[in-house]
């Protein structure tokens, strides 16, 4: 029986890799005032970061609603196939309890829900790495347990270009923010349990990118048999320095760079660069 993948628009997949392996995409909300956009679909990463600048308030965002899975697993249930659905952090939206409540609603045992603790194409990798087990026979327990077995070993180191967002999301402190702004102090973040915190912090551009490289040599070690990921909002310049430094020090087998869409751009804001490797 084919078994289709199904996830979400902060998996940042470029759509032609989405395409190229049938991967449905669909798509969280992002909010400013009273308008509402579907991320990746009524807005661009581009168009988004314009309207960010413009605004005065911090834009929200919506998790997609338990109708919208039924709809997409009835489809495919229809016609024949399985469903593996993989969705950010249950820790950072709720859009993977959205999709338990289809899963329960249908009842069917044709359909698996996996909460990948992470965020953006550091967990993307693990749903192409699904859409390549799909294609190659694998059904959907087989699936399953390797995400499974994989997920705790993803890691996700950011490098975030300003504060200003955390601070108007109440992340940080106004005074903490101005204070950091002005002595250039660029935060480290990592994943942990699912959850984003400070790793570390540095002073200056550049040294985000080193500072990124060093944890990949501290945790990865290795890289050279698996697939990374890089991400940026609006830093592509940086984004294939990064890529340049990785595929020199490490020389991996893949590598990717996907721009981070519009509802993890509303919480880490322009010039966000990150590197998502195995540890």
């Amino acid at each position: 029986m084919p078994v289709t993948i199904i996830t979400d628009s902060t998996a940042d997949l470029p759509k032609e890799i989405a395409e190229e392996h049938g991967i449905r995409v669909l798509p969280l909300t992002v909010n400013f005032g009273d308008r509402s956009y579907r991320d990746g679909v009524d807005l661009t990463p581009q168009q988004f970061y314009e309207l960010l600048r413009k605004s005065s308030e911090l834009p929200t965002t919506s998790q997609i609603n338990p109708p919208s899975f039924v709809d997409a697993y009835d489809q495919e249930l229809k016609k024949g196939n399985s469903v593996v659905s993989i969705h950010l952090s249950s820790k950072g939206s709720g859009t993977y309890q959205s999709a338990v409540i289809a899963k329960n609603t249908l009842g069917s045992d044709r359909i698996a829900v996996i909460d990948s603790l992470g965020y953006s194409m550091g967990f993307g990798i693990q749903v192409l790495e699904a859409a390549r087990m799909a294609r190659e026979g694998a059904v959907v327990q087989e699936i399953e347990e390797r995400i499974l077995a994989g997920r705790d070993s993803m890691q996700y180191i950011f490098g975030v270009d300003t504060l200003e967002y955390l601070k108007k999301g109440g992340r940080l402190s106004p005074a903490r923010a101005a204070i950091a702004t002005v002595m250039n102090i660029k935060p480290i973040l990592q994943v942990k349990d699912g959850e984003l915190e400070v790793l570390d912090k540095v002073r200056g551009r550049k040294k985000v990118i080193s500072r990124i490289v060093e944890i990949a040599h501290e945790r990865g070690k290795d890289l050279a048999n698996q697939a990374v990921a890089i991400v940026h909002a609006e830093c592509l310049e940086d984004a294939e320095k990064l890529r340049d430094m990785v595929e020199e020090r490490f020389g991996p087998r893949e590598i990717f760079i996907s721009e981070i869409g519009c509802v993890i751009g509303a919480h880490a804001g322009p010039g966000t660069l990150a590197l998502f490797f195995r540890k």
